[in-house]
């Protein structure tokens, strides 16, 4: 199972006694249907709800497992505004519009599950009156939209190549009379370098790096399997394929890992690190991964750029000679209106890219 899986199906039973009964049956209902991690955001989301519940004096309950389905039926929608508007106090945490609307969208749902699927013992809705059926829910980011704020802010196509053969040599001379900073580069410039080729060819989300084992790959194939997010299946990867760029990356540095690294056998991670007072190497956490390619790209004079920035690259260069589907399929989007974003990216018109596909 995927390692971030593992610790949020964790997570998620810790937290599950500390709701009421009927918010436990429905995520026992959605257990098919999404995976630990989403549901743990779901149970996250309803405890900020019941907690303010209790704060407004909107519950008599004494706790958050104790709040009776009474409580929801009674909410007007001046109670579910005042909820928007503390959702919108909350910037250190939230900061986000579409966040706020994810918290609204879960409470949705477990309100539709109550009032239009589960029942009682005599065939009854749980829930009698649905206040949530009058929230509407907008969809705050277009692909245009997101597409806009991207803009200028990735890696253009000669651009790709350019900044993996910084990460390859030009860093170092950068860095040449910091001896630590030298010294770090020296002993991972391999690895670093691995790592950014291979999502600026992939596509690959930081979650799916971190979870990379080395029985993951088939460089014949030049494919690699990863659990994919929204995918509910533990038992099953997907395969992502990379370009032949990523090969000679990938090779440079399976040569060097056990011995730069001295992994103790078990360590099934792709890439590791050695962590202070420590002789053997590690998975590398997604932070860690994260602070590498930033740490290359202010250096290289791109500051913005991040992991996900990466993935919107390689999916920019990849979309120009490819469809709006094979995009989708290889960054695994769920839907194709997340994918038009790179559409919106490019010069060239959607038709010009089906056609260049056809031409292949």
């Amino acid at each position: 199972m995927n390692i971030i899986k593992v610790k949020d199906r964790q997570e998620l039973e810790k937290r599950i006694p500390t709701m009421p009964w009927y918010i436990e049956k429905f995520i026992n209902y959605k257990l098919p249907d999404l995976s630990p991690s989403s549901l743990l955001e779901y149970v996250r989301d309803y405890e900020i709800f019941l907690s303010w519940l209790l704060a407004e004096g909107l519950s008599s309950a004494s706790s958050m497992n104790q709040v009776p389905l009474e409580d929801l039926e009674k909410l007007h929608m001046d109670s579910v505004d005042n909820f928007r508007m503390f959702l919108a106090t909350r910037k250190a945490q939230l900061n986000m519009k579409t966040t706020i609307n994810r918290k609204l969208s879960a409470l949705r749902s477990l309100f539709h599950y109550l009032s239009q699927i589960a029942e009682d013992e005599n065939f009854y809705p749980l829930l009698k009156r649905n206040v949530m059926a009058k929230v509407e829910i907008k969809r705050s980011h277009k692909p245009k939209d997101t597409a806009a704020k991207l803009e200028g802010k990735l890696l253009q196509e000669e651009e790709i190549a350019e900044f993996i053969d910084y990460v390859k040599h030009g860093y170092e001379h950068d860095v040449a009379t910091n001896k630590q900073a030298l010294y770090s580069y020296e002993l991972n410039k391999v690895r670093d370098a691995c790592i950014i080729t291979l999502i600026l060819n992939s596509g690959l989300r930081v979650s799916e790096v971190f979870n990379l084992n080395v029985d993951d790959f088939d460089l014949k194939k030049k494919l690699t399997y990863v659990y994919r997010k929204g995918k509910n299946d533990d038992t099953f990867k997907t395969p992502v394929y990379f370009r032949n760029e990523a090969i000679q990356a990938l090779t440079d540095y399976l040569t060097i890992r056990q011995t730069q690294y001295k992994p103790v056998k078990k360590e099934k991670a792709l890439f590791l690190a050695i962590a202070n007072g420590k002789k053997e190497g590690e998975r590398m956490t997604k932070r860690a991964i994260q602070e590498l390619v930033i740490k290359y790209a202010k250096r290289f004079g791109k500051p913005y750029l991040s992991v996900h920035k990466l993935r919107h690259s390689f999916a920019t260069d990849y979309y120009l000679q490819n469809d709006l589907y094979k995009t989708q399929e290889q960054l695994g989007h769920a839907s194709p209106e997340t994918t038009q974003i790179y559409a919106h990216l490019t010069d060239r018109t959607m038709s010009e890219a089906i056609d260049k596909r056809a031409e292949s």
